[in-house]
């Protein structure tokens, strides 16, 4: 009995330590293959991690556009009611011009009046030019409601963006570079030069 033992001991051992083996090795390569997610990603995650980059980097695309056509569109808006409000302002100004004619019309019949001839003695002579005097003060008030207003610079400083200088000429008493004598009246526009006023303008003798 005890060689019988002996002879089948071995055997009996070799046997456990067959069946202890697989386990063994299954748990092995379970650690292995957590070790190896652990450490590097899957193939699938790589194409996740890339197909999100490139998402996010289309979406800033996207944003940086919508951003640059908001402010595209404020631009727009912003011209657009300058060019309203400009055209409010300055839409009249052809019809304007066609009225100082009127105006300049005006100012010389009643300067062209002999201020002694208005008398009683002379009535058709004087209501004739209290009417021109009447006439030429409504245009005015016409004028300035809309913005017009008259330029009769003499003694100011000549700017050229206002005035437009006819001749040049000594004048005794009068700093050069100051307007003697206008011409003709010049109008503004709501600050706007519409039409310059046409000056004598002083100089050194």
């Amino acid at each position: 009995l005890p060689s019988f033992c002996f002879r089948t001991s071995p055997r009996l051992l070799c046997a456990a330590t067959q069946q202890k083996n697989p386990g063994q090795n299954l748990e092995e390569d379970q650690s292995q293959s957590q070790n190896e997610q652990k450490g590097e990603p899957s193939s699938a995650e790589k194409l996740l991690a890339e197909e999100k980059a490139k998402l996010e980097e289309q979406l800033k695309e996207v944003t940086e556009k919508y951003k640059r056509a908001l402010a595209d569109a404020e631009n727009v808006r912003q011209r657009s009611q300058k060019l309203v409000e400009e055209a409010k302002l300055y839409g009249i100004q052809s019809f304007c011009k066609d009225l100082l004619e009127v105006a300049d019309i005006l100012e010389k019949a009643t300067e062209s009046v002999p201020k002694e001839e208005i008398k009683d003695e002379n009535p058709h002579l004087k209501s004739l030019y209290e009417g021109l005097v009447m006439t030429e003060m409504q245009i005015q008030k016409v004028f300035k409601k809309h913005g017009l207003l008259r330029l009769n610079p003499v003694g100011a400083k000549f700017d050229p963006y206002e005035h437009e200088a006819l001749f040049h000429t000594p004048v005794e008493g009068q700093e050069p570079g100051t307007i003697a004598l206008v011409s003709k009246i010049g109008y503004k526009l709501h600050g706007r030069t519409l039409r310059p006023a046409l000056v004598g303008v002083v100089k050194d003798a």
